[in-house]
C-alpha cells in the first residue's frame, strides 16, 4: 500500500484519481475500504464534473497557507445520466443538504495534503453516495414493526404524562383573586 503510494509522483492529474485512498480520511473506515474492493467500481465521467481547489484548513503546517490542496467536485445531479433515474432520485432526498439552489451536487475533500488524494476521496464519496442509493430498501420484519408500534405508544404516553405534570404545576401557582 505505501509502495503504491510513492509511485503516485508519476501519475498525472487524470490518472491519479485510481489511486487509494489515504487511511486518515475520516469518512473512511477499513471495513469500508474492503466493502469497496469488493463491490464494482462506478465509471465517473470526470468531463461531466466541475472540479476546483482551494486552500485548506486541514493538515499542512504553513504549507496550508501557500497550496490549494482542497478539492471541490460539483455536477449536476438532475443532468447526470451516467447515474440511473431511481438512483438520482434517491441520492436528491438523500443528499439534500449537499445540493445547491442550482440543482449541483456539492462535494468536497480536505483529508489530505494533496490536490489528487483529495480529488480521489471526492470521486469515492460520490461512488459511496451511488452504492448507497441504489441498494433497496429493506422490509422490515414483523417484530421489528410491532417494536416500532410499541414504542410509538410509549413516547406518546410519556409525552402527555409531562403534560399533564406540567400543567398541575402552573396551575398551582395561579393566584385566586377574589
Amino acid at each position: 500500500m505505501a509502495a503504491v503510494r510513492w509511485l503516485c509522483w508519476g501519475l498525472n492529474r487524470a490518472e491519479s484519481w485510481l489511486l487509494p485512498l489515504p487511511a486518515r480520511c475520516p469518512h473512511r473506515t477499513l471495513k469500508k475500504q474492503v466493502d469497496d474492493a469488493e463491490q464494482a467500481n462506478y465509471d465517473i465521467p470526470i468531463d461531466r464534473l466541475t472540479i476546483s481547489y482551494c486552500r485548506s484548513s486541514g493538515p499542512g503546517g504553513q504549507n496550508v497557507n501557500k497550496v490549494n490542496s482542497k478539492a471541490e467536485v460539483r455536477f449536476h445531479l438532475a443532468s447526470a445520466e451516467w447515474i440511473a433515474e431511481p438512483v438520482r432520485q434517491k441520492m436528491a432526498v438523500t443528499h439534500k443538504n449537499k445540493i445547491n439552489r442550482a440543482g449541483e451536487l456539492i462535494l468536497t475533500s480536505e483529508c489530505s495534503r494533496y490536490q489528487f488524494r483529495n480529488l480521489a476521496d471526492c470521486l469515492q464519496k460520490i461512488r459511496d453516495m451511488i452504492t448507497e442509493a441504489s441498494q433497496p430498501a429493506k422490509e422490515p420484519s414483523r417484530e421489528d414493526v410491532v417494536l416500532q408500534k410499541i414504542r410509538i405508544e410509549n413516547m406518546n404516553r410519556e409525552r402527555l404524562r409531562k403534560k399533564r405534570i406540567n400543567s398541575a404545576i402552573k396551575t398551582s401557582r395561579r393566584v385566586d383573586v377574589d
